[in-house]
């Protein structure tokens, strides 16, 4: 069984998230391809299921995400799918389900693809490894919601454990609904 899983990442935390997940996939008998988006992916015809992790910058999932589900629409409800956002809205309790989230809301409501499984999960705050401009965004994005502003900050609001049920959740589902 193949499994296609598709990254992308600004900062690499989403890439580490699909990392974490790639163990559980595995011992579900899993041949995990792992990709970056927004390089060429592989066509998801060749694989028994789907996973799509996507992290939010200045608000929005990177638009290579959506061209990706236009282009493959059709492939990716035929199989066992799933889709997860990493952003740091999710930090916050009443934010990080599918059903809170405002930017995994958005994605569902404008995506053409709705995917099997759903997953948000809080990202990493690390102010010194952006960029000057997006820098001084987030911090101001952190300040307007009560976050940490402190330029030193360093936090990372992944629940390890959610990642790995999701994965492991997905796994299952996409095991017994294989294409």
């Amino acid at each position: 069984m193949k499994l296609l899983m598709l990254c992308s990442s600004v900062y690499g935390h989403t890439s580490t998230v699909c990392r974490h997940m790639r163990p559980a996939l595995e011992a579900a008998g899993f041949e995990v391809v792992e990709h970056a988006l927004p390089d060429a992916p592989p066509d998801p015809a060749e694989f028994d299921a789907v996973l799509i992790g996507a992290s939010i910058r200045n608000g929005k999932h990177n638009p290579a995400v959506l061209q990706f589900i236009e282009r493959y629409q059709s492939a990716l409800q035929a199989r066992p799918s799933a889709f997860f956002s990493v952003n740091l809205v999710a930090r916050k309790p009443h934010k990080n389900t599918p059903q809170t989230n405002p930017y995994v809301r958005k994605f569902l409501e404008t995506s053409p693809w709705q995917p099997d499984r759903v997953g948000v999960f809080g990202g990493q705050l690390n102010y010194r490894r952006y960029r000057r401009f997006d820098r001084w965004v987030i911090r101001f994005i952190m300040w307007m919601n009560k976050g940490p502003t402190d330029l030193d900050t360093n936090a990372d609001f992944t629940d390890w454990d959610a990642v790995r049920a999701f994965a492991e959740e997905f796994a299952e589902f996409a095991r017994q609904n294989r294409a």
